[in-house]
């Protein structure tokens, strides 16, 4: 039996009550934060680490629309515009497999604090959530933790998005978790610097990697619809071969493989996507614990290998790792309307949609890319959890199952349910009106208002 004390009860300072309080700070929380404040309510964004942009400034996910291609019909909003404001502000480079911009993730948090104040969202960066404030089924505000000790702030409606489902699962709202085994890598994302551009784009060119070119080694071992196999793709998986041959990577390390983002004239290689775990739970600190250490383990293993038997990168070294594990898979919550694999590779029309995204689903062995301009429609339900009033859910924890997961994890696709949340919060709380019961027309013409495509 598990040792037990009891923690005393406390008093605990309220230090600000807002409209709209948006839990987590990644492509979904940050769209949700600004279509709030944008639509008129007083909105705090809260961050437990240092910087806004969560998968993008933390993780080190720079290629925010990697599967932009000539016929794809994308996504409109707020997530476009963090890629547009991010170029003109000389945060991207070029993406090398598509037609679209990939974000610079370290200048990205000067553009995501820019977006913010500009906004007028209140700021709270350095805090923790750890606990809801929940009366009579309804969610009144949360517990945070930090340098400060513990605070409480209230709200009257607070978007969760942090991702894992935190805020819904804490306060009682049905969720469900992918079994560990089954459970899509975590990675670690790494840059390097010190490349000799010319020479690696030349070695690219000479060898020209395909996506048919992922099948047969472990996470890459992928099906697609066959328009995808002669495709480019930044592909990085024979140097590391010949380096497993050479005795530098261990025989258990075989999946060490996968892409590169842009490399620039300055010599950075970036958005090193390479190390892949498995059966790494991202909502247990112990398995991110081991996560981390063998994760950085096997990207030093992969930079060596890239400086031996990659042409280009003799000279480069690590330039940085991203500030913590890339966790693509925990928990869902069970929604009002759980998204399908027939709603995703499907068309799917709904009355409440809050967004499009196109056909793109990456994830479970499957890659469909976006080339024939098909998409699906976000609904609005599939927002909210059940079993909590004052709640709704933006990002990749929205409900659906594995194929959907798949589709709706994409960090454009977390901007779109993140701005339809944010919005509908903010309605909320003008108009008086649950969330449940919330006008879905005033929600899709403040969208519309806001740049968004929802048809």
């Amino acid at each position: 039996m598990t040792r037990q004390i009891c923690e005393p009860a406390r008093m605990i300072d309220v230090i600000v009550e807002t409209d709209v309080l948006v839990v987590g700070s990644g492509p979904g929380g940050l769209a949700a934060a600004l279509a709030a404040a944008r639509a008129g309510a007083r909105t705090i964004l809260l961050e437990r680490n240092g910087c806004f942009g969560g998968n993008i400034t933390q993780v080190g996910v720079e290629g925010f629309a990697w599967y932009r291609h000539e016929h794809t019909i994308d996504s409109e909003g707020i997530g476009v515009e963090f890629e547009e404001r991010a170029r003109a502000m000389g945060a991207t480079t070029p993406e090398p497999q598509s037609i679209s911009h990939a974000l610079d993730a370290e200048m990205f948090k000067y553009v995501a604090d820019c977006l913010v104040e500009e906004a007028g969202i209140t700021p709270m960066l350095h805090r923790t959530f750890v606990a809801p404030i929940v009366e009579e089924g309804l969610l009144r505000g949360i517990i945070t933790e930090s340098k400060a000790g513990r605070e409480a702030i209230m709200a009257a409606r607070i978007v969760d998005a942090t991702g894992d489902a935190d805020v819904a699962t804490r306060a009682g709202a049905p969720v469900h978790k992918t079994p560990r085994a089954d459970m899509m890598s975590v990675s670690v994302m790494f840059s390097m610097n010190g490349v000799d551009k010319a020479r690696f784009i030349e070695q690219v060119k000479a060898d020209p990697q395909t996506y048919a070119d992922w099948a047969g080694n472990g996470e890459w071992d992928i099906e697609t619809t066959g328009k995808e196999d002669d495709m480019f793709s930044p592909f990085l998986r024979k140097p590391f071969r010949m380096a497993a041959e050479a005795g530098l990577i261990p025989p258990s390390l075989a999946t060490i493989a996968g892409t590169w983002g842009s490399v620039t004239d300055q010599g950075d290689l970036t958005y090193l996507n390479l190390v892949h775990l498995s059966e790494c739970d991202g909502t247990d600190p112990d398995d991110l614990t081991r996560g981390e250490i063998a994760g950085r383990r096997q990207a030093v293993l992969a930079v060596e290998a890239l400086r031996r038997f990659m042409p280009g990168c003799e000279g480069a070294k690590l330039r940085n790792f991203g500030m913590t594990l890339g966790i693509r898979d925990t928990r869902k919550i069970d929604a009002q309307y759980n998204l399908t694999a027939h709603d995703v590779r499907g068309q799917a029309r709904f009355e409440d949609s809050i967004g499009i995204f196109p056909e793109f689903i990456d994830g479970y062995g499957l890659l469909i890319l976006p080339t024939t301009g098909r998409y699906f429609h976000v609904p609005y339900r599939a927002l909210l959890p059940k079993g909590v009033g004052n709640l709704i859910v933006a990002g990749r924890s929205i409900g659906g199952d594995r194929v959907s997961h798949a589709a709706v994890r994409n960090m454009m696709c977390c901007a779109v349910s993140g701005q339809g949340a944010g919005v509908a919060a903010a309605l909320s709380v003008r108009t008086g009106q649950p969330f449940d019961c919330l006008d879905i027309s005033l929600v899709q013409a403040e969208l519309l208002r806001q740049g968004a495509r929802i048809r």
